[in-house]
């Protein structure tokens, strides 16, 4: 695909524009920010990104009262949980989010770093040359192997079922993008930011298919392989970083 010159040079414009520390105070990313311990950081942003649909107020006020819930650290709340611990999150709810999903992700994410070596080691472990979205789907095989509530499972995301896995794509661009612009952390550095896929939402998709960067109608895995494809021919070191420009074109300029 050959991408217009004009087009490349404002979507580098828009992501320069939008990839500042001034975007913190209206994204949920605002939450792990509360943090700087790595752990801390991983475990606030997995949280957060798992509720991130609906209203951008909800969600920053809901993983707020989330983190309020778990105490000063999350890392310590969630190795050292017991049963009766996790009755400090009684009443949690964001829309289909309840307290039932919030307390098997506290216990599942226990699991994970007493015997599976913490969440970046079982997506490290996954990856493929060329992209992060296997890791999403073996770090859903991983996260749903103790015993738990049915109803939960649907709130991970797995792209081999054809979800382009928005949240836990945001998720790892946060986590794994390095950039030094003070937005994203980048204390995930086994996974190179050239394999993350963008996090492809409605505004990210419709905002997109106007440049041509998306053809198909769906915003699933076909749209998403898509529009991988083509920011890498944008920057191939970094295309997460157009996400900044889709995203901030469509909910904050409505483009």
């Amino acid at each position: 695909m050959t991408i217009d010159k004009e087009i490349i040079d404002f979507l580098n414009d828009k992501a320069l524009q939008y990839n500042n520390p001034n975007f913190i105070e209206f994204d949920p990313i605002q939450i792990p920010h509360r943090y700087s311990l790595k752990e801390d950081i991983e475990i606030a942003s997995f949280l957060t990104a798992t509720i991130s649909w609906g209203n951008r107020k909800m969600i920053i006020k809901n993983a707020g009262e989330m983190m309020n819930m778990m105490g000063a650290s999350p890392l310590d709340f969630v190795i050292s949980h017991e049963d009766h611990n996790l009755e400090k999150l009684d009443g949690f709810v964001h829309r289909t989010f309840n307290e039932i999903d919030l307390k098997f992700f506290i216990k599942s994410l226990k699991n994970i770093y007493l015997n599976h070596g913490g969440m970046e080691t079982v997506f490290s472990k996954n990856i493929s040359h060329q992209s992060v979205l296997p890791a999403i789907t073996e770090f859903k095989k991983v996260f749903f192997s103790i015993e738990h509530p049915s109803r939960t499972s649907k709130h991970i995301s797995d792209p081999s079922k054809g979800s382009s896995s928005k949240r836990i794509n945001m998720m790892l661009r946060w986590l794994c993008r390095k950039d030094n612009k003070g937005v994203d952390f980048g204390v995930w550095e086994s996974i190179p930011q050239s394999i993350l896929s963008c996090p492809l939402d409605v505004h990210s998709g419709n905002i997109a298919r106007k440049f041509g960067l998306i053809n198909r109608k769906q915003n699933d895995i076909i749209a998403l392989n898509e529009l991988d494809q083509n920011l890498k021919i944008l920057d191939s070191q970094d295309p997460v970083k157009y996400d900044f420009a889709l995203f901030g074109l469509g909910a904050f300029e409505k483009f």
